[in-house]
């Protein structure tokens, strides 16, 4: 974070998200002013709150991947949920407090992936003798060829193997014949020449509880059954562990016992610890759909009120304690970026009290054609990009020329205009439409250069673009 200064996050952002430089340069601020209160001394530090942020604009303007980008580019933990999905407390339905749940879930996963990844060496290195140890009990008795298939290509093995009754006491001889078989099979294994040979492994234990623990996610500690308590007492020791054997591949027996072992290495109360500091200090809660839940108070049979819904998610947004399985988390320091469309309704038909909780408000704006051919040309995930990545698994060198970008832009912003505005998201149905055929008969074209300029795209068009009827169905 200390080299991540405002202008330097709208520079990461440029790079995959196109205009909306307010939102942009919004988000870069809180974002940095999360920094410069970790650097206060802590009494004044719990008194500075998050400037939670508003994006109104229409939807595929870049709302949401602004806040999932962000999230991304601080390796911090990130939610997001819809507005619509809640119900008022005593309503059969999702109960705001779950955001929470999901939030400390969330960074429970980053962190663990983070050690797994700092562990990682060491783990390989303990899964290739655990792997070494199978093959040598499970190899076909001395005589036989055992096939090797891998990265260095079909082989053949004279594999040698001690008798089915092997004395009490190795002789000098039987463990320098076991070393130089262990040897052996090291080298092979290191020239991926056993990728494809099946052996049985025993499996469970660490990684079994954590991906266990996984299952419960979102469950507060009033919903937890009799198998979580189970699991609970297996966790801390004070259940067994139970073991399984399983038939599979030296390729797959290494990422399963590489992950097994690295979960051992694994102190998980230090990673619940980080996980909890993480989420309450670095969270962020993406909130869309904000403005469906504004406006009057209205029932419908079983529906129930936006308002009630606001009044709920109030004391999460305003800073309050959730107990989690995990502990008590605070929610406090926790930063909310909310977006809508707001068509129908505005932002002060919200609650007086929750509308005090978003003081940074920011308006995006609709997309232009230049906006569409950038988009499709200069981030580092483009349209055309992808494609073209995907063509060349086929062999089929897919090139688009600048008239083609231009006539793509023009009609997504003519489509946006006869049927809903969706934003960027038309890009996507323009550009299936248009490489369509060029997608089918790709493994027919290995080793072709296909271009598409301006009057391709508008052949693939024509129809969608006279039947008015058909495109809204189309596109």
């Amino acid at each position: 974070m200390k080299n991540l200064t405002p202008r330097a996050v709208v520079a990461e952002l440029d790079k995959y998200i196109i205009g909306q430089a307010e939102a942009k340069r919004a988000i870069a601020i809180a974002l940095r002013n999360r920094y410069r209160r970790q650097q206060l001394p802590p009494e004044l530090a719990r008194e500075i709150a998050p400037k939670n942020i508003l994006l109104i604009g229409p939807t595929g303007v870049g709302k949401t991947e602004l806040a999932r980008r962000v999230a991304a580019l601080v390796d911090a933990p990130f939610i997001k949920v819809e507005a619509t999905k809640f119900t008022e407390v005593g309503y059969v339905g999702k109960d705001v407090d779950s955001i929470v749940h999901d939030l400390i879930e969330a960074s429970v996963q980053l962190v663990h992936e983070e050690k797994l990844k700092e562990v990682e060496a060491r783990a390989e290195t303990q899964a290739t003798e655990k792997i070494l140890n199978y093959l040598v009990q499970q190899l076909p008795v001395s005589g036989r060829k055992l096939a090797a298939k891998g990265g260095g290509g079909a082989a053949t093995t004279e594999v040698q193997e001690a008798a089915p009754a092997r004395p009490r006491t190795l002789t000098r001889a039987d463990k320098a014949r076991l070393r130089r078989e262990r040897d052996r099979l090291r080298a092979m294994l290191q020239r991926k020449e056993l990728e494809d040979q099946i052996i049985e492994i025993e499996i469970g234990g660490e990684s079994d509880r954590f991906e266990a623990m996984l299952e419960f996610g979102g469950a507060s500690p009033e919903d937890l059954s009799d198998a979580y308590t189970d699991f609970v007492e297996a966790y801390h020791g004070l259940g067994p562990v139970r073991r399984r054997s399983r038939r599979v591949s030296v390729r797959e027996a290494r990422r399963i016992l590489t992950r097994e072992e690295a979960s051992k290495l694994i102190d998980m109360d230090h990673v619940i610890e980080i996980a909890v500091q993480r989420a309450e200090q670095d969270g962020v809660v993406f909130i869309d759909e904000l403005d469906k839940i504004a406006g009057p108070r209205h029932e419908l049979g079983s529906d129930v009120s936006g308002e009630g819904v606001q009044r709920d998610l109030l004391p999460i947004v305003e800073g309050t304690t959730v107990t989690t399985r995990y502990g008590p988390i605070k929610t406090d320091h926790v930063l909310f970026v909310a977006a809508g469309a707001f068509y129908q309704t505005k932002p002060s038909d919200l609650i007086p009290e929750l509308q005090g909780r978003f003081p940074l408000r920011v308006e995006l704006k609709s997309l232009t054609e230049e906006d569409f051919r950038r988009i499709l040309t200069e981030p580092e995930n483009a349209l055309t990009k992808q494609y073209q990545a995907l063509l060349s698994t086929e062999g089929v060198t897919l090139t688009f020329g600048e008239d083609a970008i231009a006539e793509i832009a023009r009609l997504a912003v003519l489509m946006n205009e006869r049927l809903e505005n969706i934003g960027a998201r038309r890009l996507h149905t323009i550009m299936e439409r248009v490489l369509e055929e060029i997608s089918f008969t790709a493994p027919e074209r290995a080793g072709q250069q296909v271009h598409i300029d301006a009057e391709y795209v508008r052949q693939r068009m024509a129809d969608l673009i006279t039947d008015q009827d058909l495109s809204r169905y189309i596109l």
